[in-house]
């Protein structure tokens, strides 16, 4: 069914919920895990050297995905999932359905901010996920007891 789920996480409740998901989806199938941080640089894109720290940013987001990386690991780990971590740069959405694309995944589990009763007319990462992904979605949306 599914060998590969690759998980996108970025450290928020909603990825936290997905994530926990994904896991223990791949646990029961004894699949493999992709833990995907998308670094979303502010004002993307942009002229070059439009920032004087923007060296200091992308240091420091590499840090943060780092971080949230680790916790998806150890989440991983807890539930005996092989696991594998990738950093990329550029609009979430895109990128993984690229990266879905490009390693081979057999689903992308990700969770869903709760948007109240007319959320359903905004679009977030995870609906453009679900609109262009080429394998299957599965999505964790945050109910309002959830926040």
């Amino acid at each position: 069914m599914y060998n590969q789920i690759l998980i996108p996480y970025d450290g928020s409740d909603e990825a936290k919920k997905g994530a926990k998901h994904g896991i223990e989806l791949a646990a029961a199938l004894g699949a493999g895990v992709h833990g995907l941080y998308v670094i979303d640089l502010p004002g993307t894109p942009r002229a070059l050297a439009l920032r004087d720290d923007e060296e200091q940013m992308r240091e420091d987001y590499r840090n943060y995905g780092d971080e949230v990386l680790g916790e998806l690991s150890e989440l991983a780990s807890e539930h005996g999932v092989d696991y594998t971590t990738a950093m990329r740069t550029g609009t979430p959405s895109e990128e993984i359905v690229d990266y879905a694309e490009d390693e081979g995944m057999d689903a992308i589990v990700m969770g869903s901010a709760y948007r109240g009763k007319i959320g359903g007319l905004l679009g977030g990462t995870m609906d453009k996920v679900v609109r262009t992904a080429t394998v299957p979605v599965i999505s964790q949306r945050m109910q309002m007891d959830d926040i």
